[in-house]
């Protein structure tokens, strides 16, 4: 396999064809976790940039017709 890629690698530069390569940030924001109550969404948030998990966090309600909503932990 590594041959393989070496060969590839150097095929790719003498022919000067270029290669780009996409990926997703290191810290792509995602869901992390739900909470019934703002303040354990924004304590658990801090406690993830203390703890070094993610740099920052948001905290987002959303409710799903009814009076019970959720805290979504974004980080």
């Amino acid at each position: 396999m590594r041959k393989l890629r070496a060969l590839l690698v150097s095929a790719a530069l003498t022919t000067g064809v270029v290669l780009t390569m996409t990926a997703a940030p290191a810290q792509a924001e995602s869901i992390r976790y739900v909470y019934y109550m703002e303040a354990d969404c924004h304590n658990g948030g801090n406690l993830g940039i203390q703890w070094g998990w993610w740099t920052s966090y948001r905290c987002v309600y959303e409710s799903y017709g009814g009076s019970q909503g959720r805290w979504f932990l974004w980080a």
